[in-house]
């Protein structure tokens, strides 16, 4: 397949869609201009499993701009923008997705993607990696190197290189601190309750809350979900997260016992199952349940549908599940990404520093892959402190320098009180 998605004739929408988020996105502005004076990626294939979103339509144009061939493809089944899948081809660009594919189109976009023989992939969850590892690792062997976007993807990843199964380094965008301090935070935050607003158009102020996981995106949601005046309750394992979550002033406890008091709920963990059968039969009728980690195992639905006597789609993106005791529970988005499935992701201002990211780490990959070892990296210092400063310059926001005696201070030992 040359691209597979909806339609062509979207192309045009699109384009004015990816120019208004490029508004938004300076960093990756001044980087496409400098690759294309430079063209790092030059004669780079690059194989993506991203959002097709118009922020990632700015990032697979500025790889473009670098010389690289590009081809993309989604990374979740209801996350891809028709239009902003249009506009790409248009644009040169292989895309292979559409809004709402099956399972079995999913992996034959990912499989197109492979087909073009990437010297790097680039990854949101390592379903593009994990499928290369499995089906044809004699063609991993072809890759220089990866990257990797989503905190789920980063777990995936290092669980492959702690068994000796990955075959070629690969650098963890996500845990750059411009990238999970900001987009985990901000962005989740915001687009989250975008997503379930745009879904249920409810009132979230007074209402309870729950939201499962208080990592940097649990951090971003709890703080956006108390700032639309609701009363937040924190669900956690880690007792140093839980802790950390009852000094900024949450409730935390048990899912068991959130289960019977919250209005809405929604799991931003990375792992599976933290809303079981157990916890959905002790939920109050008319109870909101939305997921916001990449996949959407984070809620038991088969446990959901054995315990309802009936299902249906009762507004779009609300699927009712009438439990057999009587009481409803609204599913959102399918228990797929809620900010992205019902909303439009997360605000270009954020994307603009962890797709900056993303783009200066594959050309430093093109330099620097054969020096690594078949494990998992950091962004590199260098261009992590790059991205700050190109975001607060674009800001118009000056800082101060340490002068040459502060500098000296604090590289020696031998100047005390």
């Amino acid at each position: 397949m040359e691209f597979h998605i909806k339609d062509p004739g979207l192309a045009e929408k699109g384009r004015l869609r990816i120019e208004w988020a490029a508004m938004d996105m300076p960093v990756l502005a001044r980087i496409r201009e400098e690759f294309a004076r430079e063209r790092p990626l030059s004669g780079i294939r690059i194989g993506a499993c991203l959002h097709v979103t118009t922020e990632t339509a700015n990032l697979a144009l500025t790889l473009k701009a670098g010389g690289a061939s590009v081809a993309l493809c989604a990374s979740n089944p209801l996350s891809t923008q028709d239009d902003v899948a249009a506009a790409l081809v248009a644009e040169g660009i292989p895309v292979f997705a559409i809004r709402g594919e099956d399972r079995e189109t999913y992996y034959a976009h990912i499989k197109a993607v492979l087909d073009t023989r990437p010297h790097l992939t680039m990854d949101d969850g390592a379903d593009l990696i994990s499928t290369l590892h499995a089906e044809r690792p004699e063609q991993a062997a072809e890759v220089l190197a990866g990257t990797e976007e989503t905190t789920t993807g980063v777990i995936r990843l290092r669980a492959m290189a702690r068994d000796g199964a990955l075959r070629y380094p690969v650098i963890a965008v996500n845990d750059a601190l411009t990238k999970h301090l900001f987009d985990n935070r901000y962005g989740t935050g915001q687009s989250t309750i975008d997503g379930i607003l745009r879904a249920t158009n409810r009132l979230l102020a007074g209402s309870i809350f729950v939201v499962a996981g208080y990592g940097w995106c649990g951090r971003g949601l709890a703080l956006r979900a108390r700032g639309m005046g609701a009363r937040v309750i924190v669900t956690e394992v880690d007792p140093l997260k839980a802790l950390e979550a009852v000094m900024d002033g949450f409730e935390v406890m048990p899912m068991e016992e959130a289960a019977e008091r919250g209005d809405f709920f929604c799991t931003v963990t990375g792992d599976l199952a933290v809303i079981r059968k157990e916890h959905f039969l002790r939920m109050k009728d008319g109870a909101i349940v939305a997921n916001s980690g990449h996949f959407n195992v984070e809620l038991d639905l088969e446990g959901l549908r054995e315990i309802s006597e009936r299902v249906r789609r009762i507004r779009d993106h609300v699927e009712e599940y009438t439990l057999k005791n009587g009481r409803r529970i609204y599913v959102l988005a399918e228990g797929r990404l809620v900010n992205l499935a019902a909303a439009e992701g997360h605000p270009s201002a954020v994307m603009d520093m962890s797709f900056a990211n993303q783009a200066l780490c594959c050309a430093w990959l093109v330099k620097h892959a054969s020096e690594l070892e078949k494990k998992v990296y950091p962004v590199p210092e260098e261009i992590d402190r790059r991205v700050a400063e190109m975001k607060l310059n674009a800001m118009g926001i000056r800082i101060d320098r340490l002068t040459p005696e502060q500098e000296k201070y604090l590289s020696s030992w031998e100047m005390g009180t």
